[in-house]
């Protein structure tokens, strides 16, 4: 289980985005793709410890295997806020 704040963040981020792409039709590969790429984005900026990158990607590719299989959990958007 992710216990860092902004890890959290990151992952709450990725699994919003990886269902939306998937309400919008978008297939496995392209899901895959798209997570492949913000783990590099992550690993490339050093935005997180590497150590909390690799548990990250382990949740996500979970999250993504459980979305694909259709046993994710329902992911509750943020409400908007109005300024």
């Amino acid at each position: 289980m992710l216990d860092d704040p902004q890890t959290i963040r990151h992952y709450q981020r990725l699994t919003d985005a990886l269902s939306d792409f998937q309400s919008r039709g978008y297939r496995y590969d392209e899901l895959r793709m798209y997570l492949n790429g913000y783990m590099a984005a992550l690993r490339n900026a050093y935005a997180l410890d590497s150590y909390l990158v690799n548990r990250l990607e382990e949740q996500a590719n979970r999250f993504l295997l459980d979305m694909v299989a259709g046993n994710a959990p329902e992911v509750q958007p943020e409400p908007e806020r109005g300024y």
